[in-house]
């Protein structure tokens, strides 16, 4: 089972949005909401961004070359 696969805590916030009715809001209140998670999303995916990049970086620094020079007896 894939980690994203499990289910949620019963205390995530995202569950908890998930469970929340959205019946007493009002359209603008509901545009709001969208306007506020949209934000939220773009949050999260630069933050991932910036994770990958570090990683990719972190990767290429200590990365082994796939074919040593002749001669290099590191691998």
């Amino acid at each position: 089972m894939d980690i994203d696969d499990r289910p949620r805590p019963l205390g995530d916030l995202a569950s908890q949005l998930a469970r929340e009715s959205l019946d007493h809001l009002s359209v603008d209140e509901l545009g709001e909401r969208i306007r506020l998670l949209e934000t939220e999303i773009a949050r999260i995916v630069a933050h991932r961004d910036r994770a990958q990049s570090h990683r990719a970086a972190a990767d290429a620094l200590f990365a082994r070359p796939a074919n040593p020079p002749p001669g290099d007896r590191t691998a």
